[in-house]
Formats: C-alpha cells, sequence, structure tokens
C-alpha cells in the first residue's frame, strides 16, 4: 500500500488533467470549433481519461489507506461529480450553447467535492 500523501498527490494531478482537459474542450467548442476541427482531441481526451483514472484509483486508495468504508454519502456524492466530469467532456460539442456553463460548472463541480472530502458532511 502506498502512502497517504503519494495517494493524495496522484489524486490531486488527476484532478487538474481533468479539469485543464475539460477547460480546453470547452474553450474549443464556445468559440466555435468542432470535435473534427480540434487539433488537439487526442490530447484532450487522453488527459481526461488519465485524470479521471487517477482520480479514481488514488481516491480508493486513500480510501483503503484510512478505512473509510466507500459506501459514506460524502464519498457517493464525490463518486456522482466524477461521474459528472467524466460525462461532461461530450457537452460541449454536443450542444455547443452549453460550452460556457462546462466552462464554469467544472471548476465549481471539483470544488463541491474538494469540499466534501474536507468535511465529510454525510
Amino acid at each position: 500500500m502506498l502512502s497517504f500523501t503519494l495517494y493524495k498527490s496522484i489524486h490531486l494531478i488527476g484532478i487538474m488533467l481533468t479539469v485543464a482537459s475539460l477547460g480546453g474542450v470547452a474553450i474549443h467548442a464556445a468559440n466555435g470549433g468542432t470535435r473534427t476541427q480540434s487539433l488537439t482531441r487526442t490530447l484532450t481526451t487522453a488527459m481526461h481519461g488519465t485524470g479521471l483514472l487517477l482520480v479514481l484509483v488514488a481516491g480508493f486508495g486513500m480510501l483503503a489507506n484510512r478505512s473509510i468504508s466507500p459506501g459514506s454519502g460524502w464519498v457517493i456524492v464525490k463518486l456522482c461529480i466524477w461521474v459528472l466530469l467524466g460525462v461532461a467532456v461530450v457537452v460541449p460539442y454536443r450542444r455547443p450553447q452549453f460550452a460556457r456553463a462546462v466552462f464554469v460548472l467544472v471548476p465549481l463541480l471539483a470544488a463541491l467535492a474538494g469540499i466534501m472530502a474536507l468535511t465529510k458532511p454525510l
């Protein structure tokens, strides 16, 4: 088992990759770009997938390290946010009118996940 600090670092790197890739996709779509026009589609898709994987694996690693039940309410909320961030990558290209909303909501969802982890309210 890895140390809690290493899991946390990997988790944060995953969050950064995910948020950065979603921001790039949202801005590109908001400026009228399409999926086929994107010169960085492979890069943003790879960053998004890698980020989500790191967040999930390191998150469960931290839970195991601290012997926290994955069924805790705050963990379920974080998993729901993880799913929303996973789906968010398709929204800007399929519904370009929502690209700006995705750009604003992604950091807010990430902040909510952080608040859940820090306060563990449920």
